[in-house]
């Protein structure tokens, strides 16, 4: 690694005049600038972040917060941790990751500190307590989520709301009456919003398309897999023949057993929506219709507004909704004449 040493013998200064070059923190002839600046470049040299703030630039670096708790499913957080780092690097930013349980500490402090350029929030929750300090640091904050209270606040996140409404249709579509609608684990609805999202949009569209509607959480489904199979077979003795899952895919599994212990074909017999799934359902043993939760898309657009907010700050806060889209696998049994 080149060291400031080296610049300043290439350059012909001392070693303090590179630092006030490169700081600004005192003038230097515009000749002797562009000297050291270039051989700071032939050399490959990078001043550490302490320097370049202080010379107001940027520190090419965007904090993650993203609190892992005892309930995180992992799978499905780091899949947005990894598609966020990676569209990050395509721009030339690296990401430090905060993953305090209590969120409002790391992101002050990378605030105060001015450490990084942008703040990107994940696993946003109803209440966020990370809601009133983006509101309150000069650091550009971009949600991945959508908490309740979004005044002022820049949002990216899937349109969970229509992706329910796009489930409910499919299946009202081929003539289902009743749908099982399997949530997410109970934790879940109270501390992230996502799932209530789009619990809110299959229930509002049931009601407005007259179909009957079932819901269950899926419980802790490691400890207590009982709890989701009791509410499967209750829906199938009760002669409900059509499912939603919005839920991790260890429950399309159990759903698509407790089928095919019955006999009854997938597509057939019974209809199946993966509602917002961020997993690979090609992964199943059973095809499924899938309205897809890709990390890439919300993560994406995420970090190229942060650039933009970057290069230009006063643009107006925004909520950005990615539209769902629908993957049919022959899953929905096609309506009876």
């Amino acid at each position: 690694m080149t060291t400031i040493h080296e610049v300043a013998a290439a350059a012909g200064v001392s070693i303090s005049t590179v630092s006030y070059a490169l700081s600004g923190k005192r003038p230097v002839s515009e000749k002797t600038r562009r000297r050291i600046e270039d051989a700071a470049t032939s050399l490959g040299y990078q001043p550490d972040a302490g320097a370049r703030m202080l010379a107001g630039r940027r520190t090419n670096i965007f904090a993650l917060t993203e609190p892992l708790r005892a309930d995180t499913h992992a799978p499905t957080h780091m899949a947005f941790v990894l598609a966020t780092a990676v569209a990050a690097r395509r721009r030339g930013y690296d990401i430090l990751l905060l993953t305090d349980e209590q969120t409002a500490e790391g992101m002050n402090r990378v605030a105060a500190s001015n450490l990084v350029d942008a703040i990107l929030v994940l696993d946003v929750a109803p209440d966020d307590e990370r809601v009133e300090i983006s509101r309150s640091v000069r650091t550009p904050t971009i949600f991945i989520g959508l908490p309740d209270d979004q005044r002022d606040l820049t949002c990216v996140d899937l349109d969970f709301e229509a992706a329910g409404h796009l489930a409910v249709d499919r299946l009202a579509d081929a003539g289902s009456a009743r749908i099982l609608l399997l949530g997410q684990t109970e934790v879940s609805y109270r501390k992230s919003n996502f799932p209530r999202r789009l619990l809110h949009g299959v229930q509002e569209r049931s009601a407005e398309r007259g179909v009957e509607l079932t819901w269950t959480p899926s419980g802790a489904l490691v400890t207590e897999p009982a709890v989701v199979r009791v509410a499967i077979d209750t829906a199938l003795d009760a002669g409900i023949r059509a499912f939603i899952v919005h839920a991790a895919n260890d429950v399309h599994e159990l759903l698509l057993g407790a089928l095919a212990e019955r006999g009854l074909a997938v597509g057939v017999d019974v209809s199946i929506v993966s509602a917002a799934a961020s997993f690979d359902t090609a992964m199943l043993p059973t095809p499924i219709d899938t309205i897809p939760l890709v990390p890439q898309d919300s993560c994406e657009l995420a970090v190229e507004i942060a650039v933009q907010r970057l290069e230009d700050p006063h643009l107006p806060a925004q909520i950005h909704l990615i539209p769902p889209t629908y993957r049919p696998a022959g899953s929905v049994a096609p309506a009876r004449e």
